[in-house]
Parts: structure tokens; sequence; C-alpha cells
């Protein structure tokens, strides 16, 4: 009895064991802070890496280059027509200006998570920067090989890394269409004995 009492009226377990989970959650929202600040500095410096790769003119090239709106076309003449040193560099190139967006795009924009969504806003993106390309600076064309090539690359960079960056950013929410899935869980009621329920 006086073991229940004293158990009972020493509260101290059951008054200290909340603030544990609210120190991991203040946690948690610092590191995602940190973690969203960085991506978003990370993505500020491919924005203005990403300009000064496409949006400069080029007077030199102006009369070698012309506008491709065929998609494969630009592919297979630097791979039939071009060095593998040229074909490589170029095919690349574009391939690997894509992965940022894979990977920062789950990260900074939890909406944007999913192969089709990445997919979407790269392409959305890329477009535009190559309708510039083509209609406002000299030396520079309209290609939709580069566009196919950047989408890949971000589709690239968000298996390899976005998706579980995002994840891990921004947990799964339960949405209103799981009320009709409830998650199961396992308790242990006895020794040895565990009850799946919800």
């Amino acid at each position: 009895m006086t073991r229940t009492l004293k158990w009972s009226w020493g509260a101290k377990p059951s008054e200290e064991a909340p603030a544990e989970p609210e120190r991991r959650s203040v946690r948690r929202l610092i590191m995602r802070t940190a973690v969203m600040l960085l991506a978003f500095a990370a993505m500020v410096a491919f924005s203005v890496l990403l300009a000064r790769l496409t949006l400069e003119p080029s007077a030199a090239s102006e009369g070698l280059i012309y506008s491709n709106v065929h998609p494969g076309r630009s592919m297979r003449a630097y791979i039939d027509h071009g060095t593998a040193r040229e074909a490589a560099r170029q095919l690349g190139g574009n391939l690997l200006l894509g992965v940022p967006f894979g990977v920062l795009l789950p990260v900074l924009l939890p909406r944007a998570r999913g192969l089709a969504r990445v997919a979407l806003a790269t392409a959305a993106v890329m477009l535009l920067v190559e309708l510039v390309q083509g209609a406002l600076v000299t030396g520079r064309a309209f290609d939709i090989d580069d566009v196919i090539l950047n989408t890949s690359g971000a589709l690239l960079g968000y298996l390899l890394l976005g998706r579980r960056l995002g994840r891990a950013v921004h947990p799964r929410r339960r949405h209103w269409w799981h009320r009709w899935y409830p998650r199961t869980e396992r308790r242990e009621v006895g020794p040895g004995v565990e009850e799946v329920g919800p």
C-alpha cells in the first residue's frame, strides 16, 4: 500500500514524460528548418549557375545553331556525327543539369514529391528556359532534347536521393481517405503475446 501511494503521489515520472517528446519535436523542427534553408540556398546557387549556362549570349555560335522541335534529333546528331567526348559532354551535361531539381524540389516543396510531379515541374521550368533561349538570347536556340535530358536527370536525382530526403524532411501525413484503411499496430499484451489492431 505504501509503495502504491508513494508511486502515485510521486508524479515526477508522469510529469517528466511529456517533456522528452516535446524536446524531440523541437529538435526535429530545428533540423527540418536548417535542411530547408540549406536546400533553398542550394537552389538559388543552382538557379544562378543555370542562368549563366543557358541564358548568356554566345555570338560566336550564332551561325551554327538551329532550333529542334523533334525529340531525339539532337541526341542522334551528337552520337552519329560528333566525337565521343563531345557527345558525352552535351548529353551528360544536360542530364546532370536536371539532377538538382530531382534532389531539391521534394525538400523545398512537399507537394512536388512523386515521379510525375518532379517530371512536370522540371519540364515546365526547362521548357520556359529553352523558349527564352530561342526567342531572346543571341547564339542560343530552342532544343526539345535538352528538356528531355534535363527532365530525365531530375528523375534520376529524385530516385537516387530526392525521394529519401523529401520523406526525411517532410514525413507523410495521413489523408482523409486513410480513415477507411486504419493503421495496424502491434501491442504486447503479455509475455511473448502480441495483439494486432488499429
